[in-house]
């Protein structure tokens, strides 16, 4: 049996590679019971190596905290396009889409070069502007509550009007994935339009780079088990995609 230093070598070297760690998983391959892992969680969140989470722990401070869209839009930017060029890949002829608000589905609508008719319904003002250049997309914007940290609509307004669409796809965009807690974003009202959006739509498609894995915002968006498909970059974890998959979600790498 490992001693103290060998349990938090232990954890530290699977937390580089998975960049999250789950206790139950802790239990049996360190053969100790589950109080013994959660105080060596905590002692080593009190040394800021990690951040405990409920029933694990990840690398990455999991409470994320709102930021202007034009600051959130140069972070992973790289992979955000990849992530855009993608999802652009699965519309088909007459699609009918609702978009989300978020910088990684704004590089999904910078991709969109439909041949055949598209409707697009959005929240998101930066990709209704976007998309306005292509003939062959219908774009319809929501109103409501301007929300400028995303520039996007929220509210009551916006809610009222999704429901006399039914879509064929939604692209959604989030702040934090959490296996346990499932989709957030930082605005409660936004959260509440997202989980319109998932009702009024056949398939919720997430785009999400790799480091919203592991994160939670203040509004709850929806479980993951309510979503169909997540596009992220090769930073994902082996351990977080298993439990996708687990779940039945679809997980597009790219």
């Amino acid at each position: 049996m490992m001693n103290l230093a060998e349990r938090h070598q232990f954890i530290l070297s699977r937390l580089q590679k998975d960049q999250y760690i789950n206790v139950i998983d802790l239990c049996k391959e360190l053969k100790v019971s589950s109080v013994t892992i959660r105080k060596d969680l905590k002692l080593l969140e009190d040394k800021s190596l990690l951040f405990r989470t409920h029933g694990g722990a990840t690398v990455n401070n999991p409470y994320t905290v709102d930021r202007p869209v034009n600051e959130k839009e140069k972070i992973q930017s790289t992979e955000k396009n990849k992530i855009g060029i993608a999802a652009a890949a699965l519309l088909n002829e007459n699609d009918s889409i609702v978009i989300a608000s978020g910088t990684t589905v704004y590089y999904f609508a910078k991709n969109i070069t439909p041949s055949t008719h598209l409707t697009v319904v959005t929240s998101a003002l930066n990709v209704a502007l976007e998309l306005m250049r292509e003939p062959n997309i219908d774009v319809i914007q929501l109103g409501g509550i301007l929300r400028k940290s995303s520039s996007s609509v929220m509210g009551a307004y916006a809610e009222q009007v999704l429901q006399d669409f039914y879509f064929n796809k939604l692209f959604l965009g989030v702040d934090g994935i959490d296996l346990d807690f499932g989709l957030t974003t930082t605005n409660a009202m936004e959260a509440h339009l997202n989980r319109k959006m998932i009702n009024a739509s056949q398939k919720t498609i997430v785009l999400a780079d790799s480091t919203k894995f592991g994160k939670r915002g203040f509004g709850k968006i929806c479980g993951l088990e309510e979503i169909d498909h997540i596009i992220t970059d090769k930073g994902i974890s082996e351990q977080i995609v298993k439990h996708l998959e687990g779940l039945g979600v679809t997980v597009t790498i790219v």
